[in-house]
């Protein structure tokens, strides 16, 4: 162990001994002060014989007491406390005071004489009056009132009082007092916190303690604790009513010579299993709604639950706070009611819509599932006017829930792997297949895992057989741009505004025309908007299906050719809802550079099953709760025009209902494909590809050069120079995204055949003809 040092040098000795000194004098001085008698010897007072000295400091005590008091009053306790002062100052390194300090001291001293004098102008001591302020204060103050009033007597002392503090000791009275101040508002908030805690738990105590002390003290018996918990009402699990679906028969144009197509029964689906009633009998959902009463007092939050909606997967508690209980408090607890009820999840919606109440949605004990044949008959699918209807599932209360596609009118769908995400999209399709016939609506299906969609491959619905490949999707995509702007134009002929206006038109024109059409219709390309007109007027007006496209993955097709798909989904998510085209993406990786801004600001319909963070159900929902869900097929859906959420439970499908739906739609008859198509697109979309690179090869070249060397971007180079006035090889390759070589060419031939002049140097070349109109 290492001894401090005891010794200490010359210097330093000589400043303890002068601050010992000058303790031991303040010690003194507050000594004599404290126990001051006016009674004892001194200048002012002579006692007879022997007298009897009170004063802790003896004759001198007395001496020195009655010299400070009598001059300068209550100002000369400031006297001990600046020696104490001094001491610390000295023992601790630093110097004696200076004349600065010593002189501010004597003023703080005076200063305080004076407000003692103004204060309390007297006191009592053992019976005998003595001046407050001394002698100095009594005397200085009645000056300060004659030349001003009281009010500017006393804020002039406040100045001096706080120069003299200033001087004196270097701290700022401003500091002291903002730091008094703080310490005071924080003293008051932690007062207030606690005693607002402290009265919440008295609430607890008696709200817990009530019916306890209701029996003893009124005669209550454990049935009136019954009655009261019968106030709560419970719902009854909905039962839907079976509705047989008519038998349709439905004959497709393409197919009159292979016989009829009719749509396929519900005996190929599984019959729902013998519901469970165990866990939903009222009186332990009211045990259940109690318990949680309790669990939410515990942790401060005083309310009641006004109403139970047992589920098939949750059972919704209507809960009822009391006045003044903030609806963040509740929402916050959600993972605390978890814990407390043992759940694997809570979820709390603060408040429900168009209610007075927070809602509390915990899973059931045993989960029931949802069968898909159920949602097929129920009446909302049976009997709804849905153009394309989708069996979502049920709602928490069992109510089968049914969305129309044409009024969303696309859908945005995204859950982590084992979510239920694939089976939904299963669900969403035979929803379809069951109502419509290829006649009434297409396909075109998507699915880059190669893997959830190809047991669809050959049904009649399909446009094409299921696409896997990335670049062959983007070409679908365009084709299904071009598809809509040729639907406008048909509708524009007409003077219809939707699909379903022009079908009708159709059936009103039906028997004018004898000519056949193909289920998708001619295609009107490469014409000028005049020759477009003139060649629409001959055309046979047609009925036209919808046409769903179904992306099962969309990160993999904008990881491949990410422009282009993005540029096809918006425009036909802006425009093709009157088209009857209608989009369903699926993605289970929901990050904001696969749903761009651009792709979720034209999707207001989206669907998300569980996910595994916060951020993902934001991007998705833009907002949380979608990583509280159960998983296999629980689900939010955010409608369209609304900014609240449906929960939903989604159907179950298996694999062998879904092949067994296949092969009998395969079974009715092929289908016709449109491969041809594809064809311009993918062309387009490999030139566009290869532009990105600049110069070509002479095997890119010969692809767009014929035998005569004539380049098919000629004509339409020759109409953009003469409109321009202008011509350079650097012009024509910015326009058309081509390469510096090919541009030259273009331009060569121009000079040739007198379309242009002779290169000027850097100026654009001159144009000799006039534009073609």
């Amino acid at each position: 162990m290492v001894l401090p040092r005891l010794t200490i040098k010359r210097q330093e000795w000589k400043a303890e001994m002068i601050g010992i000194l000058f303790l031991g004098l303040a010690i003194f001085f507050l000594l004599a002060l404290l126990s001051y008698s006016p009674l004892d010897p001194s200048l002012n007072h002579s006692g007879g014989g022997e007298p009897t000295i009170a004063n802790l400091g003896g004759r001198s005590g007395a001496l020195v007491a009655d010299l400070l008091l009598q001059g300068l009053g209550l100002g000369a306790l400031i006297l001990p406390f600046y020696l104490v002062g001094v001491f610390i100052g000295l023992v601790s390194g630093r110097k004696f005071p200076s004349l600065t300090s010593l002189v501010g001291a004597g003023f703080l001293m005076l200063c305080t004489a004076v407000w003692s004098a103004l204060l309390v102008p007297v006191w009592v001591v053992q019976g005998i009056e003595v001046l407050s302020g001394g002698v100095a204060g009594q005397l200085i103050s009645k000056v300060l009132l004659d030349f001003f009033n009281p009010i500017g007597t006393y804020l002039l002392m406040a100045i001096f009082f706080a120069l003299a503090l200033i001087v004196t000791t270097h701290i700022s009275p401003l500091r002291v007092a903002v730091l008094i101040a703080g310490s005071l508002l924080a003293a008051g908030r932690g007062l207030w916190l606690g005693g607002r805690q402290l009265l919440l738990f008295f609430l607890a105590l008696m709200r817990r303690g009530a019916g306890k002390e209701s029996a003893d003290n009124h005669g209550d018996s454990p049935e009136d604790a019954r009655k009261r918990l019968k106030k709560v009402k419970i719902g009854q699990p909905h039962n839907e009513k079976k509705v047989l679906p008519p038998m349709r028969q439905e004959t497709l144009p393409f197919l009159r010579d292979k016989g009829r197509i009719t749509l396929p029964g519900l005996n190929l689906l599984d019959d729902p299993p013998p519901r469970r009633k165990k866990g939903t009998d009222p009186d332990s959902l009211r045990l259940k709604s109690q318990q949680l009463e309790n669990k939410l007092r515990d942790y401060g939050v005083i309310g009641e639950v006004v109403a139970v909606h047992p589920g098939p997967v949750v059972t919704m508690y209507e809960f009822q706070p009391a006045a003044g209980v903030k609806l963040s408090r509740i929402s916050s607890l959600a993972d605390d009611l978890a814990l407390a009820m043992s759940a694997m999840s809570v979820r709390i919606v603060a408040p429900i819509p168009g209610k007075a109440v927070v809602g509390i949605e915990i899973p059931n004990l045993e989960r029931e599932d949802v069968n898909f044949k159920e949602l097929l008959l129920s009446s909302a699918f049976q009997q709804g006017k849905s153009a394309l209807p989708l069996a979502l599932g049920k709602e928490i209360d069992g109510v089968p829930m049914v969305a129309d596609l044409a009024k969303m009118p696309h859908l945005l769908i995204a859950g982590s792997t084992g979510s239920g995400k694939s089976v939904g999209i299963n669900c969403l399709i035979c929803s379809i297949l069951f109502k419509l016939t290829p006649e009434e609506v297409k396909f075109i299906m998507v699915d880059p895992k190669r893997l959830e969609l190809s047991v669809y491959d050959h049904i009649p619905h399909l446009l094409l057989p299921v696409v896997t490949n990335p670049k062959r999707a983007a070409a679908a995509l365009g084709w299904a741009v071009e598809e809509m702007e040729r639907r406008y134009s048909l509708m524009s002929l007409s003077g219809t505004r939707n699909i379903s206006s022009y079908n009708r038109f159709v059936e009103k024109q039906s028997g004018q025309r004898e000519r056949p059409v193909s289920p998708v219709g001619a295609q009107v390309k490469n014409l000028s908007p005049v020759e477009s007109d003139e060649v629409l007027e001959d055309v046979v007006h047609e009925k036209l299906p919808y046409i769903v496209i179904i992306i099962d993955e969309l990160a993999d097709l904008m990881m491949v050719a990410s422009k282009e798909v993005e540029e096809s989904i918006t425009r036909l998510a802006q425009m093709a809802r009157a088209a009857g085209i209608h989009l369903i993406l699926a993605t289970q990786r929901p990050s904001v550079d696969v749903i761009t801004g651009l792709i979720k600001a034209n999707f207001p319909a989206r669907i998300s099953f569980r996910v595994s963070s916060k951020i993902d159900s934001r991007t998705i929902l833009d907002a949380s709760g979608a990583e509280q869900l159960l998983g296999n097929g629980d689900m939010l859906l955010l409608s369209p025009g609304s900014s609240n959420f449906t929960r939903l439970h989604g159907a179950f499908i298996s694999d062998d209902e879904i092949k067994a739906l296949s092969d009998y739609l395969k079974g009715q008859g092929a289908p016709e494909y449109q491969e041809g198509m594809l064809k311009k697109h993918e062309a387009a979309l490999a030139a566009k590809a290869k532009g990105k690179n600049g110069a070509r090869t002479a095997s890119d070249l010969e692809e767009m050069v014929d035998e005569d060397g004539y380049d098919e971007l000629y004509d339409q180079a020759v109409d953009f120079v003469t409109r321009l006035k202008g011509a350079s090889a650097s012009m024509i390759q910015r326009k058309f995204r081509i390469g510096y070589n090919r541009a030259a060419r273009i331009i060569e031939t121009m000079e040739r055949e007198g379309v242009v002049g002779a290169a000027e140097g850097s100026k654009p070349r001159k144009v000799l003809v006039a534009p073609i109109d």
